[in-house]
């Protein structure tokens, strides 16, 4: 039986699989689309087995909230194609339906919940050896509080879960921050609750980045001193390039490199380590600003109030969150 282009694209929009995998598994059960989707499924699970070592980083995140609770479930895949896939998107639903229903504890015992016969974990797999991409149930969070809320971002990329203590608590501030927590993914709800670890990371960034500018001040202040341009001699091809050009002496340029070569370990060995802790200090007091919950400024206001204004304003008080993109933020 002759396989057409239309057949090819309709099996190929059910299942996802490649496109020559989908010609050949028609021409296989003579047409028989029911018959050509287990061809699929059975080649593409040791298809899939494969290429178990190669990237996933497209897919689809999506989030459920009500009883208090919510969760986020996140499967992975290769393509966007795929995860565009009606079929793809409707495991991920069944996924989180799931989830949501049976509150598992964490992302192992996601994996080894039951549906009707299977486990999700072989649910994922049965829907990667359809499209022999690989796949795999990458994340799972979930929250409790009196009010959850969930959002789901455009394009199912993006996925975010904010629970407040009060079950009457103003629903659109409780949504809005949820928005908020989508948009500008705070690290924590405020600097309480940023982990030790986080911060001292900050920290000693913080220190290395100060002490580094304090350096290179040194040897820009040395170079202006010698009546060199420091934009003229900040690296060594600079200095030969602007030679070249003429806007350094050879003189100058010898000399705009002995003073690279000398005056880094000088300044380093001088530093003014109280003045670096202080400015190091300052830089992770502002990383905590920017990067906790109430303290970010309100994205849905005009009048840049900061969210624990807004959440003091309206009585509302924020008690746990969880994000998950497959965005780069």
């Amino acid at each position: 039986m002759a396989v057409t282009l239309a057949d090819i694209k309709k099996l190929r929009d059910m299942t996802g699989a490649g496109m020559m995998d989908v010609k050949k598994a028609l021409e296989e059960a003579n047409g028989d689309f029911e018959a050509a989707k287990d061809l699929l499924r059975k080649r593409g699970q040791a298809i899939a087995a494969k290429r178990s070592d190669r990237e996933a980083s497209e897919g689809c995140v999506l989030a459920k909230a009500g009883n208090g609770f919510g969760c986020i479930v996140a499967v992975k895949c290769e393509t966007d194609f795929v995860a565009k896939n009606a079929d793809f998107v409707g495991m991920v639903k069944l996924i989180l339906d799931a989830a949501f229903d049976n509150r598992p504890a964490d992302l192992e015992a996601l994996k080894n919940l039951k549906i009707a016969n299977f486990t999700v974990a072989e649910i994922v797999t049965e829907r990667s050896g359809v499209t022999g991409e690989k796949m795999e149930l990458s994340d799972y969070v979930w929250i409790e509080g009196a009010m959850v809320d969930a959002y789901n971002h455009f394009g199912n990329k993006l996925s975010s879960i904010v629970a407040a203590d009060d079950a009457n608590a103003d629903y659109e501030t409780v949504h809005g921050i949820n928005m908020q927590v989508a948009s500008m993914a705070p690290v924590a709800l405020d600097a309480d609750h940023v982990a030790q670890d986080v911060k001292d990371r900050e920290l000693s960034v913080a220190m290395d980045k100060t002490k580094q500018d304090e350096i290179n001040k040194a040897v820009e202040n040395e170079l202006r001193k010698a009546g060199i341009n420091p934009a003229h001699a900040d690296s060594d091809d600079h200095i030969a390039s602007n030679t070249t050009k003429g806007w350094l002496t050879p003189e100058q340029a010898e000399q705009a490199r002995q003073i690279r070569a000398t005056v880094p370990a000088q300044a380093e060995a001088s530093l003014n380590m109280k003045k670096v802790e202080m400015i190091a200090q300052g830089r992770l007091q502002k990383f905590l600003k920017e990067s906790t919950l109430v303290e970010q400024q309100y994205i849905m206001s005009d009048s840049k109030e900061l969210v624990k204004d807004v959440l003091k304003q309206k009585n509302v008080r924020i008690t746990d969150f969880r994000r998950i993109t497959l965005n780069q933020d």
